[in-house]
């Protein structure tokens, strides 16, 4: 399988800051198209592109073309990957946390 047809990781997706706010954006919205999106940064249109590219590798965000328009929108279903991993040390730590509260109390 080459590097193009292989999916990109939704955590190296998610991992640069411009990439999560481009996702936050997209979530309060239907859709965008680039010309919207590129003037919330501090970067060139290509650079932005490049960042909606690897969103969409990840399949984090759909495409579609209207005319030579192209509006991104997000596809928040890969992010319950990240929930579910995050849910799991969300247990951990109340558990962690529940028994360092008895041990103080029993403490006192």
């Amino acid at each position: 399988m080459n590097e193009k047809s292989q999916v990109r990781d939704v955590y190296d997706a998610i991992a640069d800051p411009t990439r999560r706010k481009l996702l936050q954006m997209l979530a309060d919205v239907e859709e965008l198209p680039l010309h919207e999106i590129t003037v919330h940064f501090q970067m060139g249109r290509t650079a932005v592109s490049k960042h909606l590219a690897i969103l969409k590798d990840a399949d984090l965000v759909m495409t579609r073309k209207v005319g030579r328009e192209t509006r991104y929108r997000l596809n928040a279903t890969p992010l319950q990957e990240i929930q579910d991993w995050v849910s799991f040390y969300e247990g951990f730590w109340k558990e962690r946390f529940g028994k360092l509260k008895l041990l103080l109390e029993e403490k006192q």
